[in-house]
């Protein structure tokens, strides 16, 4: 749909090019939004542990500083489950706009221009939305000792 969308006035010979990009393109935004989605719409407590199918793990991409091995103390896990706990409020806490852009940039890796689309605003605006998001959750976090 997007070859004919978008290239239908190219000449024939560039159209196989142009598939082939569209297509590795697609796919590589599907896998993207499915990793994050899977990190983000899941129970924040729930990423102690795999799922069955591989599923990202957002624990496991936290590496450890004194320990090389990747393998953590009960203390320490439960440390970690606690200030994913901890985030996961301070974002909902997040006015719907701030909130909206920041998941959106940052969680949905989408870039301004597509977030903008998406939110019916200006590029300037998801800019400001994201830059209020970060200094309010930096704020917040640091007021309760989180440092990232």
């Amino acid at each position: 749909m997007k070859l004919a969308q978008h290239y239908g006035d190219k000449p024939v010979a560039e159209l196989p090019m142009l598939f082939q990009r569209i297509l590795s393109n697609t796919t590589l935004d599907w896998f993207r939004r499915r990793k994050t989605r899977n990190a983000l719409f899941s129970n924040m407590s729930d990423f102690e542990s795999a799922g069955e199918d591989g599923d990202f793990d957002l624990l496991e991409t936290l590496e450890l500083a004194n320990d090389s091995a990747g393998t953590e103390s009960a203390q320490d896990a439960t440390e970690r489950a606690q200030i994913l706990r901890e985030i996961e409020v301070e974002v909902k806490q997040l006015p719907g706009r701030q909130r909206e852009a920041f998941l959106m940039r940052y969680w949905e890796e989408m870039d301004v221009a597509e977030t903008a689309a998406a939110m019916g605003c200006s590029e300037g605006s998801v800019k400001t939305h994201c830059s209020r998001a970060v200094l309010a959750l930096s704020k917040a976090l640091g007021a309760k000792g989180i440092k990232l």
